[in-house]
């Protein structure tokens, strides 16, 4: 299967690293033209090199910007207003004690995970609309239906994920744009790195802590190891390609069979 996007610019949100750059790359290599985001200009500076690099594609370029306030969606979208392909990847995690988490969490959760995701659709669906082609993709997680104990809040932003690419996707119903979500399952990147060790200590090496990690808090996983960026970033690739044109409002899992369901 060869996927040509040329001519197709794709945004892609917090891609400075990890599963967006990932995804950033694979866009980049299919011909797409890529707007790489995050927050501060040097790091998105940095990381438009890094996919340029690695995509071998000079058609890179950077939109720094804080997602989750209007203001700093105003600035991406001036610096990236013509988007054919929208990938909402942009999230924060971390492990807290339920009744630990107070409501400021709550809301900053909420305002980085999922209303960054909201403003960006409602900013660029229109347009789609009025071409008749589009990709809207919001990166989900197992975390979604799967909801952990040491992070209630961030399972929630995922579940709200899944009802906001639903709902879109029927507001773009029969236009020629698609919206879908992707479940990832855990993947390896520096943050969850760092989340790994919190919960396993930093006395063991890293394969060590992994494997504990694994057997210990998500021993569901079929393919019982960390999954890798670029995994992710191949279905996104795909459900923005053409071959996609008939899945729509779907939550597709890239999770390793970590969800034990066989839908969807």
């Amino acid at each position: 299967m060869h996927i040509d996007l040329t001519g197709r610019t794709a945004l892609v949100t917090g891609s400075t690293q990890g599963i967006g750059r990932a995804i950033a790359v694979g866009l980049a290599r299919a011909g797409a033209r890529v707007v790489v985001n995050g927050r501060r200009e040097e790091t998105v500076e940095d990381a438009v090199r890094l996919v340029r690099a690695e995509a071998g594609s000079r058609d890179v370029v950077g939109a720094a910007g804080d997602l989750a306030t209007a203001a700093g969606a105003d600035a991406v979208l001036d610096a990236a207003p013509d988007v054919d392909i929208l990938v909402n990847n942009l999230g924060i995690f971390g492990a807290t004690p339920p009744l630990e988490i107070d409501d400021a969490e709550w809301l900053r959760y909420f305002e980085v995970n999922v209303l960054s995701a909201v403003r960006l659709i409602r900013a660029c669906l229109p347009r789609m609309r009025e071409r008749g082609w589009g990709r809207v993709v919001n990166v989900a997680s197992d975390s979604a239906v799967v909801i952990p104990a040491e992070m209630i809040h961030y399972g929630m932003t995922k579940t709200s994920l899944l009802a906001v690419s639903r709902g879109f996707a029927k507001e773009a119903a029969g236009s020629g744009v698609t919206v879908n979500s992707v479940i990832a399952g855990p993947t390896h990147t520096g943050g969850v790195e760092d989340f790994v060790r919190q919960l396993v200590g930093d006395d063991l090496s890293w394969d060590e802590a992994q494997r504990e990690f694994m057997l210990k808090h998500r021993p569901q996983s079929l393919i019982q190891r960390l999954i890798e960026p670029e995994e992710i970033a191949h279905m996104v690739v795909y459900l923005s390609s053409p071959y996609a044109s008939a899945t729509t409002g779907g939550a597709l899992r890239v999770d390793g069979g970590y969800v034990d369901s066989i839908l969807p």
